[in-house]
């Protein structure tokens, strides 16, 4: 506990991140703080704009500042082919490595009814009503190979099959239990051009 509320109230903040510990949490405030006010600021300024303006797109449930994000707004896009992702980190994995053209829709989790999470917390209603309204050749499943990843592929491989539409699931170049947005770009790349029908 240091001399000062404000400094300890920053602390136990910073420790609300993915990996940060304590120590991390008191390593970056104290940096902050003593060496870069300016950069704080900045942090400060652009977090409030996001928790402000950042919501989700209403076609593809990714993060957008619009109503429709601007990969469902691109008229570049294959808008027949449609990739389904478990978080908005995967689609950024997907789009680093260049080699997807179609569009996303992004669950937001999977299936996991120890958890409580089940179809309708993954908007897999608004999937079903896009799968009838909009012409769909082909879903590339790209959940993580987790058991529950795998579950949920296979509730969408059913609700595809039950419209005709033909599913596939990307290669597993990216290996078992990890998780997307941690693969690097040519894995992923190849795991895209090595996709298998789903069966």
């Amino acid at each position: 506990m240091s001399s000062s509320p404000s400094l300890d109230a920053l602390i136990d903040a910073l420790t609300c991140l993915p990996g940060v510990g304590r120590k991390s949490a008191q390593r970056m405030a104290l940096y902050l703080i003593e060496r870069n006010r300016e950069g704080a600021r900045r942090i400060s300024e652009c977090l409030d704009t996001a928790l402000e303006r950042v919501g989700q797109c209403e076609r593809c449930r990714n993060f957008s500042d619009q109503p429709q994000c601007s990969i469902c707004a691109s008229s570049k896009r294959n808008q027949r082919l449609l990739c389904v992702v478990e978080t908005p980190a995967d689609v950024l994995a997907i789009e680093s490595a260049g080699s997807f053209d179609g569009r996303y829709f992004v669950l937001m989790g999977r299936l996991s009814p120890l958890d409580g999470i089940g179809p309708e917390q993954l908007g897999l209603d608004r999937l079903s009503e896009q799968l009838e309204q909009e012409t769909v050749d082909e879903i590339i499943l790209a959940t993580n190979p987790t058991m529950e990843g795998e579950i949920t592929a296979r509730y969408i491989a059913d609700l595809a099959a039950a419209r005709g539409i033909a599913t596939s699931r990307i290669a597993h170049g990216v290996p078992l239990g990890g998780e997307l947005e941690f693969v690097d770009s040519g894995t992923l790349s190849q795991a895209f051009s090595g996709r298998q029908t789903f069966k």
